[in-house]
């Protein structure tokens, strides 16, 4: 009983460890965030995939919710990478960090929350 117990244990987390890593990303802007200046964040956000290739799937788009539970958060990006030394890789690029430095000032918060996809 306890090797199928072991077995079946194993089959789970090894299904886990073939599933795709998916990165969201959540802003919550400040008064300072001009159209004109979210424009250029989502633009920016929108381009990284094609820079850095260890992203294999990216959508985004505006909180739409009628439940009001947002928080203030307004958008909301996903990436998906293989795996997790897909995401290690993403995270110091060069792209990646220079995208970071136009949030600057207009931020009010960031949520992100990574996962297996299963």
């Amino acid at each position: 009983m306890k090797t199928i117990i072991l077995a079946l244990l194993m089959t789970t987390l090894s299904s886990f460890a073939n599933g795709e890593l998916r990165h969201l990303v959540f802003f919550k802007f400040n008064d300072a965030a001009t159209p004109e200046k979210i424009a250029i964040v989502e633009k920016a956000f929108a381009e990284l995939p094609s820079k850095i290739d260890t992203v294999t799937g990216f959508e985004w788009g505006t909180n739409v919710s009628q439940e009001q539970k947002d928080k203030g958060f307004t958008h909301a990006f996903q990436l998906s990478f293989k795996d997790q030394a897909g995401l290690d890789a993403y995270l110091p690029h060069p792209a990646h960090k220079a995208f970071v430095t136009k949030l600057d000032g207009i931020i009010d918060d960031v949520f992100v929350f990574d996962y297996i996809a299963q």
